[in-house]
């Protein structure tokens, strides 16, 4: 039984926490033990490192952030769970069995869809999601990822200590009761692994932190420009009569009326003695779309969603059609596809083939044939699909055995082709000739 007494050791459990774990007098430094959490002798635990509330409200105010999420939600939860053969290794056919209906209806009134999205959320603003199953009810329980701690034991080898094992999971709502769960018994998404944890996943709002802030203050200082009739930036001389006490004085009533972006705009006041000369008087020519611009970018490519896709300015200054297309594939094969084969694989602990679906290999897969995003994919699948069978008539017209041929060319080795000896269209062996054909029907003539 895991002891749940926490030891009064410094804990990583916001972003200001984790930067500073990582960075000191302006230089960049790595803890082995940063992450884990000590419990007591011989036990450690796993705790979410980032302010899973604070990423889900810049989530909700930051209108970059929110269309990159959606767009990852919306095309990651389009799609749906089969089974695969394997044959000799290689993936086979799709197919369904009851034994799927966890993943089709995971609670009452819940679908595939509702599932995922909520997989992708967890797993995009905390790094992680949990999910384990109610063997009462036969729904899937959703966990609150900052709710989790992965319990953890130290891996002796050879009178030393070789890394973690996992012992399990522990839950423990604010209200509640600690509940303890194996590892077989939880379903533990986590797509982009935490360099300074073993099992734990991290966000990847987490390296734009900085970002995402400078674009709120970006919208902010835009919007009380505008709310105060903007004036620039300025900057103020003093005559040379001026005393310095009267001179910091001044400084600090301007700096705490005019200072930051909720006071942008305000019209300034001055007296006597002071000269004020204007810095930028414009968004031209402070820059201001490019300098946003940037930010956006950067947030799209840390989300793994090209610009275009997600609709923002940079990318539809140079898109076209082409462009589109190849965005579209870079999201699809380069941050989709990984995550349908990630989710996958970590859903394959709740849900077991039987009977003749158990029978052979048989792994869960996920099955893109029905998704809107990808059907151009799926016309160049048939264009490859067209190629292939080409390539199949005319090595079996050319004398090799079909079985060996289909090997070939699902393993794309050419080694693997066995000739039959026999040559030509009608596969003859050499040096024979055609039959002859048949006779004229005698009785037709006589009549």
């Amino acid at each position: 039984m895991v002891s749940l007494w926490r030891a009064a050791r410094r804990s990583i459990t916001t972003i200001d926490d984790y930067v500073q774990a990582m960075q000191y007098g302006g230089n960049t430094y790595t803890f082995p033990q940063v992450g884990t959490q000590q419990t007591m002798p011989g036990v450690a635990k796993e705790r979410l490192p980032a302010d899973f509330a604070g990423y889900a409200m810049q989530a909700a105010t930051n209108g970059v952030l929110f269309a990159c999420l959606a767009v990852r939600q919306d095309v990651f939860s389009a799609v749906r769970f089969q089974w695969q053969r394997l044959n000799n290794g290689r993936p086979s056919e799709l197919f369904g069995t009851t034994d799927l209906r966890p993943l089709e209806e995971p609670w009452t009134g819940g679908t595939t869809q509702d599932l995922l999205v909520r997989m992708i959320q967890d797993a995009d603003l905390a790094g992680n999601s949990y999910w384990t199953g109610d063997p009462e009810n036969g729904d899937l329980v959703r966990m609150r990822p900052d709710w989790v701690e992965i319990v953890l034991e130290p891996r002796m080898m050879r009178g030393g200590r070789l890394g973690w094992r996992r012992l399990g999971y522990i839950y423990t709502e604010p209200d509640g009761e600690p509940v303890a769960l194996l590892p077989d018994e939880v379903a533990h998404f986590a797509p982009r692994a935490d360099p300074l944890a073993t099992f734990r996943g991290m966000s990847w709002m987490t390296p734009i932190s900085r970002e995402v802030r400078g674009d709120n203050l970006m919208s902010a200082h835009k919007q009380a420009y505008l709310e105060n009739r903007g004036t620039p930036n300025v900057i103020v001389k003093f005559d040379r009569e001026v005393k310095p006490d009267a001179l910091d004085k001044f400084k600090a009533r301007m700096e705490a009326e005019h200072r930051g972006p909720e006071n942008a705009g305000k019209t300034l006041y001055l007296g006597g003695g002071a000269d004020v000369t204007i810095v930028g008087s414009n968004f031209q020519e402070l820059d201001f779309a490019r300098v946003q611009g940037a930010g956006e970018t950067r947030i799209a490519a840390a989300a793994g969603v090209p610009p275009v896709i997600v609709g923002l300015s940079e990318g539809l200054a140079a898109a076209t059609y082409s462009n589109y297309s190849q965005a579209r594939r870079r999201f699809a094969d380069g941050t989709i596809h990984p995550l349908w084969q990630n989710a996958a694989g970590t859903l394959r602990r709740l849900v077991r083939p039987t009977g003749k679906a158990a029978s052979g290999a048989v792994r869960l897969w996920y099955d893109p044939r029905d998704v809107p995003f990808l059907r151009e994919d799926r016309k160049d699948a048939a264009e490859i699909s067209f190629r292939q069978a080409q390539t199949i008539r005319a090595l079996v017209d050319a004398g090799y055995t079909p079985a060996s041929v289909q090997r070939a060319v699902d393993a794309e080795d050419w080694s693997l082709l066995e000739h039959t000896g026999l040559f030509s269209v009608q596969l003859q062996p050499p040096g024979t000739q055609a039959p002859a054909l048949p006779a004229p029907n005698a009785s037709s003539d006589e009549e």
